[in-house]
């Protein structure tokens, strides 16, 4: 897949090419179901399958106070738009003169750069533009004018609901991975890049490589038993998502920690993927650092038996 920032850095301008636009937040069932249609369009008509997404969220910019917790961090997501076959991925620059947009002008702005649509999917409700002045109805009616197909598709239905990220976020809330995995189509995992801790860990005897997670959902609080996906390898894991009540800390903040069993490499700087196997306990404050280095022993043990 190529990953471009501009309509105009992709390759064969004259070859026509099959559009998906959304925010693409979990790339769930509904997702793959807009990507997979345009992935059939390219094949049919000869031509390229571009996937149209965003660096961030647009409330992030738009609305603020109703930015929703990310279900994937951007390059989980560049990842599993890639894993589905597409050729390109235009990832659009999301920022407060883009937003004042109208949906018309954004339209017209791809078919200027991209030369021949010949499709354009998305889902039935999707709206873009400045003050939503984008939607099914005007891209049809640019398709007219532009001779392009339009395809607004109905969502994805899993045991009688919506699939929706905001399903999918109340699952993760509550703990239902399982949940979370069927609407996703995939196991649900977590991702970020190392980031220096405070070498705990490591003085405890377990050293653990800490996740950025800014802006990321988190499930419950808890250790958990969990694979660790570091480059394509699958690494046992114990990780610890908290807020590490047994240290003392006026400000505490929630954590992402895990410790890679049989494993001493360093981490620094790259984006580990976790799937979260079982739960072994609730976070808990310990009377000491030793009560808290022996639990992790049992932790670890706990966790050995569980793959």
């Amino acid at each position: 897949m190529k990953l471009i920032q501009h309509a105009t850095q992709l390759s064969e301008p004259g070859r026509k090419v099959c559009l998906a636009i959304g925010v693409f937040d979990s790339i769930h069932l509904g997702h793959q179901q807009i990507i997979r249609q345009t992935i059939n369009d390219a094949g049919q008509h000869e031509a390229r399958a571009v996937i149209i997404t965003f660096d961030k969220h647009p409330n992030a910019i738009v609305a603020p106070e109703r930015v929703p917790p990310l279900i994937y961090s951007l390059p989980q997501k560049i990842r599993t738009i890639a894993s589905l076959g597409v050729d390109a991925l235009l990832e659009i620059h999301f920022d407060r003169d883009f937003s004042q947009q109208t949906g018309e002008a954004f339209i017209r702005g791809l078919a200027r750069d991209l030369g021949r649509i010949q499709s354009i999917c998305v889902g039935a409700d999707f709206v873009f533009g400045s003050k939503r002045s984008g939607d099914v109805a005007l891209l049809r009616r640019l398709g007219g004018e532009l001779h392009f197909q339009v395809h607004g598709l109905a969502a994805v239905a899993l045991d009688g609901q919506t699939v929706s990220s905001t399903r999918i976020r109340e699952a993760i809330r509550l703990g239902d991975f399982d949940a979370a995995s069927q609407m996703l189509g995939r196991a649900y995992s977590i991702a970020g890049a190392v980031v220096p801790g405070e070498q705990l860990g490591h003085q405890l005897g377990f050293p653990t490589a800490n996740l950025a997670t800014t802006g990321l959902l988190l499930p419950p609080n808890g250790v958990y038993a969990a694979h660790a996906r570091v480059g394509d390898k699958l690494y046992r894991s114990v990780l610890n998502i908290g807020i590490r009540p047994t240290i003392q800390n006026p400000a505490p903040s929630a954590r992402v920690e895990v410790h890679l069993l049989d494993f001493n490499r360093d981490l620094y700087g790259q984006e580990l993927e976790i799937t979260l196997v079982t739960k072994l306990r609730d976070e808990k404050k310990f009377p000491s650092l030793e009560a808290l280095r022996e639990q992790i022993q049992v932790d670890v043990t706990v966790a050995r038996s569980s793959f």
